[in-house]
């Protein structure tokens, strides 16, 4: 039986102590008043959430758009929660740690499962550098890829993390293969409170393959439109049907293989490439961060440029060798730090700005 969201899991713990749905207004309030802002973010959320409204706002990330604010529900939230439970098997006393920022939908959903799920919840800043106990072992935990770049070296007690929020470069994921962790990379995004699909990064049965796609969760169905992006129906979620723009594969009536955005999708010399493949085939050749976008170009229309972050005097033009000819950058620029969202996505458009304004190299 799925909670009512006016309930909490007897088995809730904050910190160490457990909270009833009534005393939940208290520690709120005190958040807020005398709290560290991160915390101070929770207090207002809890806040919301205590309001005995059916709904709650929040606010995108402006990842792929302006950002802007949407009403949720908030029995989807716990439906949300429940589903991510099942699929990871989380029960009643687990341990989980919260060190996204509590404005943002990934946080909130990190308190909602702890709260629904009877989890007991240590709840740390949200720095890139995440401050936690290494000695003490916890179930679950969400991260920002950032914020496993820079934890991975001491994350083996903790079971299992979900990352989100960001693209987990392969730098990344070839770090944490050894790892005794569970890693997966999510799939969603606000509308659909937080992920609907999951995607396994290393720790595979030495007869297993590693798997190319996103497995969804429980009660979620999926299909294409006419441009192949990936069409959501998450009834348990929401009541609109969603459209995404992200371009993907099915697999199977539980499977899809992302391929790219669809406003990503770059027309040159009338031959239409996804700067998202072609950064998969670079991203075991360069280490430093980067990503593959276009400008004008009066001969092509429009033409293949590289960003990189940090300082690159000279590039092995051999990296480029495995790329079609339509896919091979024709310019790379460089900049010393990307333009960020709060949950650490890139922002293409802005950065590229910023780093034409040093001379690019041309190739």
């Amino acid at each position: 039986m799925i909670p009512n969201f006016t309930k909490v899991h007897l088995r809730f713990k904050l910190n160490g102590v457990y909270y009833s749905f009534e005393d939940l207004k208290d520690v709120a309030y005190c958040l807020v008043k005398e709290g560290q802002p991160y915390e101070q973010n929770l207090g207002l959320f809890l806040l919301d959430w205590l309001d005995g409204k059916a709904t709650i706002d929040v606010q995108t990330s402006g990842s792929t758009g302006t950002p802007k604010i949407i009403t949720l529900k908030k029995q989807a939230m716990v439906n949300s929660a429940i589903a991510t439970g099942d699929f990871f098997g989380l029960k009643p006393g687990d341990k989980a740690l919260h060190c996204l920022p509590a404005n943002f939908i990934a946080g909130k959903m990190m308190f909602i499962r702890a709260l629904f799920l009877g989890l007991e919840l240590d709840m740390v800043e949200p720095l890139s550098s995440p401050l936690f106990n290494p000695n003490k072992t916890y179930n679950f935990c969400a991260m920002t890829p950032m914020q496993l770049q820079n934890t991975y070296h001491y994350i083996d007690t903790i079971k299992t993390i979900i990352v989100g929020g960001a693209k987990a470069f392969k730098p990344l994921v070839e770090a944490i293969q050894h790892s005794s962790t569970k890693v997966y990379e999510t799939y969603g995004m606000t509308e659909t409170v937080t992920h609907i699909a999951l995607k396994q990064l290393n720790n595979f049965e030495s007869d297993t393959k590693q798997p190319l796609c996103f497995k969804i969760l429980p009660n979620i169905t999926i299909s294409q439109d006419s441009r192949k992006c990936l069409v959501i129906n998450a009834p348990k979620l929401t009541k609109e049907t969603i459209v995404t723009n992200d371009i993907v594969t099915i697999r199977s009536e539980n499977e899809f293989e992302w391929v790219g955005r669809f406003d990503n999708i770059i027309n040159t010399g009338g031959v239409k490439v996804f700067p998202e493949q072609i950064e998969k085939k670079l991203s075991s050749k360069i280490s430093e961060r980067f990503f593959i976008t276009s400008e004008a170009d009066d001969t092509l229309g429009e033409k293949v440029v590289m960003v990189i972050e940090n300082d690159v005097n000279e590039l092995n033009l051999s990296l480029f060798e495995d790329l079609d000819k339509f896919e091979r950058p024709k310019i790379i620029y460089t900049t010393p730090r990307f333009k960020e969202t709060n949950s650490g996505k890139i922002l293409r458009t802005e950065t590229l700005a910023i780093a034409k304004a040093n001379d690019g190299i041309a190739i």
